[in-house]
């Protein structure tokens, strides 16, 4: 976005966690600065655990093929490597690979000449046409998705046993689901909404179950209809609806997400219900193994009279490899992209992750994993999350309309009126 570096504050200087194999590295080493002559490759990035020694079985298979390059590899948590990112970027000294999310995050630095077009040089037939898409811009290609999410609805398998309840297809199904759990005791659904996004998947859900998956794609191009399309109106009734029949925690916009307070509700079996993408499914097996004895999921459900069909799926993307075009070695840095991205990193990642890809025939092993990427397969519509689409400015402004829309402080349409206003003057699309 045009206005980033307004935004960045002293906290962008926060310093990242550097790993193996490379090493330690300040933000954006000259390709040159290190003892042993070689030259270097910054790599930024912000997943731990299995994914990151995944990466990192990357990286070495990339140095022997290329003995006289070291990757120095950096990872950091999501927020303070956002800020970090912008401060290399608009400091001229930016990583030579780094991780994204696609989208309107990724774009603002193309806008801004900061990434390098690497249409010619990678095959985009082996990745997930909409999964791509995300990070193509003016149809050229900026960055290639090793992963593939989903949002979903997990559910205590045990808990809709005991009250003899079956996952929902439609919004009525639900809300009966909700008035039984009440009735019981039982939190229905865990929201942990501080940090906005996991609110905002609703919106996106309602929305596109009401105005169809194109709803969205001409709000956002500014062809058609707007954001304040009677449908959005509608689907902030609908949160609003959900909020009134007490179907979430008490003071859900007050619990931060990453630090577990919402999943443990479901742990715990205190809740019985979460909307949430399919990286629960690694919060579980790392925080509660024993949960997922208990763990199912569902598709968002529809709406009466809507548009949009539950093959209609809300989906992420993220890593999203990029390089710099500020690289002083573009064409290493698009080798190191690609063994990123290479079948076998694809493989390792599905398999030992828990995690779908965006690679062409990389079939989950993991049989709840496979369940969701069969849903992929089938799906009509992949919609990317409107804060990861949307400029920053617009996107941040769209995460907290839908939080006052649950904390009841703003009605459905002057949500809507305000989130167009707000396009209508970011949205300078030509």
């Amino acid at each position: 976005m045009k206005h980033i570096y307004l935004f960045v504050t002293i906290f962008s200087l926060l310093v990242l966690t550097a790993c193996a194999p490379g090493g330690g590295s300040s933000a954006g080493g000259s390709a040159n600065d290190t003892n042993s002559g070689k030259e270097v490759l910054d790599f930024w990035y912000i997943d731990a655990g299995e994914k990151e020694m995944v990466y990192q079985e990357a990286v070495q298979r990339f140095e022997e093929k290329h003995p006289d390059v070291e990757v120095k590899m950096l990872r950091g948590s999501n927020d303070a490597y956002k800020q970090k990112l912008a401060v290399a970027m608009s400091g001229g000294n930016p990583p030579d690979v780094f991780h994204s999310w696609g989208g309107g995050w990724l774009n603002q630095f193309v806008e801004q000449d900061q990434v390098l077009d690497i249409t010619e040089v990678i095959e985009t037939e082996r990745f997930n046409e909409l999964a791509l898409s995300n990070a193509t811009f003016n149809d050229k290609v900026y960055g290639v998705p090793l992963s593939l999410s989903l949002d979903l609805v997990f559910y205590n398998t045990e808990i809709f046993d005991e009250y003899g309840l079956t996952p929902p297809d439609t919004y009525d199904e639900w809300v009966e689901i909700i008035a039984t759990l009440n009735d019981n005791d039982v939190i229905p659904i865990a929201l942990a909404n501080q940090t906005k996004w996991p609110g905002a998947y609703y919106l996106m859900n309602f929305a596109s179950r009401i105005g169809g998956p194109q709803l969205f794609e001409e709000a956002f191009h500014r062809e058609g209809k707007g954001f304040d399309d009677a449908a959005y109106v509608k689907a902030g009734k609908y949160i609003q609806e959900m909020v009134n029949m007490d179907a979430f925690n008490p003071g859900f916009n007050g619990v931060p997400y990453d630090e577990g307070q919402g999943r443990q509700l479901l742990y715990s079996g205190q809740a019985a219900m979460m909307d949430i993408t399919t990286a629960f499914v690694n919060n579980v097996r790392a925080e509660a193994p024993e949960f997922e004895e208990k763990l199912d999921f569902f598709v968002f459900p529809t709406v009466e009279g809507g548009e949009g069909s539950q093959k209609d799926i809300g989906a992420a993307t993220g890593p999203v490899w990029s390089v710099s075009a500020q690289s002083e070695n573009p064409d290493l840095a698009t080798e190191l992209l690609q063994e990123l991205s290479s079948q076998e990193t694809a493989e390792a990642y599905s398999n030992r992750t828990g995690s779908m890809t965006a690679i062409k025939g990389v079939e989950p092993e993991d049989e709840l994993i496979n369940r969701m990427y069969q849903i992929v397969q089938e799906a009509n519509h992949l919609q990317m999350p409107y804060d990861q689409t949307l400029p920053p400015e617009l996107a941040e402004f769209h995460k907290d309309t839908t939080q006052a829309l649950f904390g009841l402080s703003m009605t459905p349409e002057e949500a809507a009126e305000q989130m167009e206003t707000k396009a209508a003057e970011e949205l300078n699309l030509e």
